[in-house]
């Protein structure tokens, strides 16, 4: 072979094997790079294949409702409809129908009641990249009318890419009805506040699907399968709440406010066997369908939402007296006849630590400084304890924990360190101060002496229940959690409801006093501390009740925050409030009175100190009755009064009928009452011994805490000394 002719065949197939080569490699590469596709890739490119064409709508559940007690709906949802937007469709559809998006915005906004300005905001809306988007919501929630008239407007206008699908709206149908308990959801339907949040898995609900097949101008093709997936609705949440002792509630509060010119009131009323809260409202409050006032801040309306009875703390005053008592007892560190000298104050490290009565209470025994709410008494009980003794009850008690309520946002309170505890503050300590802790805490612990020594978790939801097709009743989850445990002998409890019992009956919480039902209670009036200074006039008035005192069935705390300067103490006002949502509740429940119905009647009746009318003409006097709720009676038909039965001054029961006489020659003595004026303002006060031709002096400052005469006719002129203390008991 020519050498020539063997170097082309080498050439040749040198030539070959590339060639070959190049193909295997582009063959590799091929086969790699489809293995890529459909291996590596092959997931996200089959998703965008899918929405390429198909088309998903999401159907949103029905929210569960919320019930009270008796199942009576305190929040539904409404089934209404929401606008969504395809805008690569409606892109598609504008252009060939010679329309822009400015062009359709203007019919879009007037039918759903937007800004112009808002829907080309969304219809034109761009991502981070600056590319337009493929898909926006324009409103949700609207009703069926605004949903048709849409429709029409798109058959009209020749549009596709709006879509209308079922939606649903949140309604509270009482408004502001206990709605820091149930709070309210955002725009999307879940919970934000309240119930509303802290059980939104339960009421939520599981969204459904439709996934349909469409064509390139995103309409579905027919004859093809769609898949679609039902919603789940929520579960139904039933509360403890009763809705008869919601509403007694929410009117004591409203009326307390106004009445005391007061910044807030909290009431909360439960059953102290099981902890179930029956009641729980805080003025002022918020509209749950309406919940952002725009003429509020955010912080304002963040304010608004909040339950106080859970969220805030404060100093408790006078009604944790309750809890030093209860440990002086236990420990066995008092008796019922033990003595106390109070004569104004006691010196404590060197300070003299007043009573809320510096004129002092003089010698007492125990009962007595419950009733008479005497510091100096339970300086010494907390003496008697310790700092570890009290704390170790301070924290049985369950102050300075949460107490583990279904309710978000729970404060934990401030409870000084034992080791941290001074002389002076275990002197403080033992009459409420120092220490801080909510509402909830409070009427928590006041069950355990309620109930006969045992802490109970205080609870919002009662069940989770659902309803088949035929409304039948299915409980899928009661609440469990009560964390029962005793901490105190029910001995100790029953004497002590004894002696709060008469703290109501003759003590600082007489005007909480209703005969026959024998409420047990204690009142309490702390000065605020802002900014870690105690301020000046600004005071929490409480009250902590239960009732009957030898088996409760009801707890109710009251507190008053802020009140009017000039009649802030707790047994003055927060008792009047108790004394009104215990009767309604009595009356409710139907509770047994032991009293007959006159003598309960009579002492629900206020107390109204009979005006002078001697000198009056006849239709003044008649007047001046009226407008004080007495009746008139007259025994002859003069037209001037010249006395009268009984005597100004005097303390009678409103309704009461008093007796005028009347004769043509004026003459009538000059003899008045000297009523109670304890609790009153120097103003009040004046006013009032002023009316009855009395002359007053008084000593120190504050309100009147002591009188130099009382329940004794004297004559007109006489001068009444009277003692005036800030009252922080």
């Amino acid at each position: 072979m020519a050498r020539g002719e063997y170097r082309d065949k080498v050439l040749v197939k040198r030539r070959m094997l590339i060639v070959f080569f190049i193909l295997f490699l582009l063959f590799f590469l091929l086969v790699g790079r489809l293995s890529y596709v459909t291996i590596v890739k092959g997931k996200e490119y089959k998703e965008r294949a899918i929405l390429q064409w198909t088309s998903d709508v999401r159907i949103a559940p029905k929210r569960g409702r919320i019930l009270d007690r008796n199942e009576k709906e305190l929040a539904i949802s409404a089934n209404v409809f929401r606008v969504d937007l395809d805008l690569n469709s409606l892109r598609d559809t504008t252009a060939k129908n010679n329309l822009t998006m400015q062009d359709i915005a203007p019919g879009l906004a007037e039918i759903l009641g937007m800004d112009t300005n808002s829907v080309v905001s969304i219809l034109t809306k761009t991502n981070s990249k600056g590319k337009l988007i493929g898909s926006a919501i324009l409103k949700r929630r609207i009703d069926k009318e605004k949903a048709d008239k849409i429709s029409d407007f798109s058959k009209v206008h020749n549009l596709r890419g709006i879509v209308i699908t079922g939606d649903t709206k949140r309604y509270y149908p009482n408004n502001n009805f206990l709605a820091n308990v149930l709070g309210h959801t955002n725009s999307d339907g879940n919970g934000l506040t309240g119930v509303e949040l802290y059980y939104d898995k339960f009421l939520s609900g599981i969204p459904g699907i439709k996934i349909s097949e469409t064509d390139r101008k995103s309409e579905e093709l027919p004859y093809t399968i769609s898949d679609y997936t039902k919603p789940i609705n929520g579960k139904d949440l039933v509360l403890t709440i009763d809705e008869m002792i919601q509403y007694f509630c929410e009117k004591a509060a409203e009326e307390a406010m106004v009445d005391n010119k007061a910044a807030a009131v909290t009431i909360i009323a439960m059953n102290p066997k099981n902890g179930e809260i029956l009641g729980m409202v805080n003025k002022p409050d918020y509209n749950p369908n309406d919940p952002w006032n725009l003429s509020k801040s955010f912080d304002e309306n963040q304010k608004a939402w909040r339950n106080r009875a859970v969220s805030d703390t404060f100093e408790p005053g006078s009604i944790f007296k309750v809890i030093t008592a209860t440990a002086a007892m236990e420990e066995k560190l008092v008796k019922e006849d033990d003595r106390f000298n109070c004569n104004g104050s006691t010196i404590v490290a060197g300070r003299a630590i007043k009573c809320w009565k510096t004129t002092g209470h003089g010698s007492q025994n125990f009962v007595d400084i419950l009733k008479n709410s005497c510091n100096v008494g339970f300086m010494e009980l907390g003496k008697r304890l310790g700092p570890q003794k009290l704390n170790e009850y301070i924290y049985k008690f369950g102050f300075g924990k949460k107490t583990g309520i279904d309710l978000n946002g729970e404060a934990l309170g401030i409870i000084r360190k034992t080791e941290n505890i001074s002389v002076l503050d275990l002197a403080t300590t033992s009459f409420g101060q120092n220490n801080t802790l909510s509402a909830i805490q409070y009427l928590t612990a006041l069950n355990a002496i309620a109930n006969g020594g045992k802490l109970i978790t205080p609870h919002i939801m009662k069940e989770i229940v659902e309803y088949d097709d035929l409304n039948n009743k299915q409980v899928l989850q009661a609440y469990s959690n009560y964390n029962e445990r005793r901490i105190i002998d029910e001995g100790i409890t029953k004497q002590l409801r004894n002696y709060l019992e008469q703290v109501v009956e003759s003590g600082g919480g007489k005007k909480a006093y209703i005969a026959g039902y024998h409420i047990a209670g204690k009142t309490g009036t702390a000065q605020k501390v802002i900014n870690g200074v105690y301020a000046p006039q600004k005071y929490v008035s409480s009250f902590g009740g239960m009732a009957p005192a030898d088996d409760p069935q009801i707890s109710l705390l009251i507190s008053i925050d802020e009140p009017d300067p000039s009649n802030y103490y707790g047994g003055q006002i927060a008792t009047v409030v108790a004394k009104q949502v215990f009767n309604d509740i009595f009356n409710y429940l139907s509770f047994k009175s032991d009293a007959s119905s006159e003598e309960t009647l009579k002492s629900l009746l206020k107390d109204i100190i009979v005006p002078e009318l001697r000198g009056l003409k006849k239709a003044d006097a008649q007047k001046l009755l009226k407008d004080n709720n007495l009746k008139l009676k007259l025994s002859s038909d003069g037209e001037v009064i010249t006395d009268m039965t009984p005597k100004p001054g005097y303390t009678v029961k409103e309704g009461t009928e008093i007796i005028l006489h009347t004769n043509t020659k004026i003459e009538y003595s000059n003899m008045v009452m000297v009523p109670n004026i304890k609790g009153n303002s120097p103003e009040r006060t004046s006013a009032l011994l002023n009316s009855l031709g009395l002359k007053v002096q008084f000593i120190g400052e504050g309100i009147a805490s002591e009188q130099s005469i009382e329940g004794t006719e004297v004559k007109k002129g006489t001068t009444i000394t009277v003692h005036l203390d800030i009252i922080a008991d």
